[in-house]
């Protein structure tokens, strides 16, 4: 699962996870699908390729989804961002959003850390 080069960018609450509806899918099961936006600073790894991707628990199975890849800029930031689709065969538990990189970054700033569910599980009417 997680690498030796793997950044915590951020824990999930449980009230996000929660909020997710599951999705029937022909290929998995049920997912659950989630909006997610990361803005680093990552100073030394300049012009070197990151991904941001998604651990999480799935019952007692740990389990990891690749959202997004992007090359660290000139002045050292990135923008990560897409669509976590989950494949769950239980329940998620814990979720946290992770930077992996072929070298361990020096420093790490996260400047913004954005994570909703794509749909919604209670919806109110107006």
């Amino acid at each position: 699962m997680l690498q030796a080069n793997d950044q915590l960018i951020g824990t999930v609450s449980p009230q996000i996870v929660e909020s997710a509806s599951l999705l029937n899918s022909p290929h998995e099961g049920r997912t659950a699908e989630y909006e997610i936006a990361a803005w680093l600073r990552l100073p030394g790894l300049i012009d070197l390729p990151v991904s941001l991707l998604v651990s999480y628990r799935d019952g007692e199975r740990l389990r990891e989804t690749t959202v997004d890849h992007g090359k660290v800029d000139g002045s050292g930031r990135v923008l990560l961002s897409g669509v976590a689709r989950l494949p769950v065969q239980q329940r998620i538990g814990e979720m946290q959003v992770c930077l992996r990189s072929a070298i361990t970054p020096q420093a790490m700033q996260v400047e913004n850390l954005f994570v909703q569910a794509a749909e919604q599980s209670h919806r109110v009417s107006a």
